[in-house]
C-alpha cells in the first residue's frame, strides 16, 4: 500500500491488529502514520493526552485559529472513557503509558465522516520511541469520498505526528538538560 492510505509505517504495523478496529462496524480500510521520536514512550505518551485539549496539526484550520500548548498541561494524562477528545472525538478505549483510542463523537462528525475511529500507540524502540496511528473508517460507502477523506488525513495527520513526536522530543531533552 501506498500514499494516502500508509506514510512511514512499516509492513508489520500494517498487518498489526489495533484497538480501534473494534470500533468500526463492518468492514473497515484503514490508514497508518507513523514517526520516530528520540523521547521515552511514556513521554510521548503524555503527548499524546494533549489531544484532549488541542488537534496539534494546522491550528489555522483545525483549531480555530488557536494554537496548540507547546508545555504540558497537567492531568490531562488522567484518562477515563468517554473523555472528549480533539473537539469531535471520544476516548473508547486505552491502556495507561501506551495507546489511546477515540471515535467520532458528534453526529455532525459522524455523518460527515461515517464510521471511523483512530488508535494512537506510542511503542519504546532502542533509540527512544515510535508514535504509530491507525484510522480505521467503514468500507461502505462511496470509494473517492473515502479516497479523498484519505488524502485529507494524511495532510492533517502528518503534521499533527510530527508535531507529538518533536514536542516529546523538546520535553525530554529539557528533562535531561535538568
Amino acid at each position: 500500500m501506498k500514499l494516502p492510505w500508509v506514510w512511514q509505517a512499516t509492513a508489520e504495523e500494517v498487518a498489526a491488529e489495533y484497538p480501534c478496529d473494534r470500533f468500526v462496524s463492518g468492514p473497515a480500510v484503514g490508514c497508518w502514520r507513523a514517526a520516530d521520536s528520540t523521547a521515552p514512550a511514556e513521554q510521548l505518551f503524555r503527548w499524546l493526552c494533549q489531544l484532549r485539549v488541542a488537534p496539534y496539526s494546522y491550528d489555522l484550520i483545525d483549531n480555530f485559529g488557536k494554537g496548540s500548548p507547546r508545555v504540558l498541561t497537567p492531568g490531562l494524562d488522567q484518562l477515563e472513557l468517554g473523555q472528549p477528545f480533539m473537539t469531535i472525538f471520544e476516548l473508547v478505549d486505552f491502556t495507561p503509558g501506551r495507546q489511546l483510542t477515540l471515535k467520532l463523537a458528534s453526529p455532525a462528525s459522524r455523518r460527515l465522516y461515517r464510521d471511523l475511529a483512530v488508535t494512537y500507540l506510542a511503542v519504546p524502540t532502542a533509540s527512544g520511541s515510535r508514535l504509530i496511528v491507525k484510522l480505521a473508517l467503514a468500507a461502505h460507502g462511496n470509494p473517492v469520498r473515502r479516497t479523498l477523506l484519505a488524502w485529507g488525513d494524511l495532510l492533517m495527520m502528518r503534521k499533527q505526528v510530527l508535531t507529538l513526536a518533536g514536542l516529546a522530543e523538546r520535553a525530554g531533552s529539557a528533562d535531561r538538560a535538568q
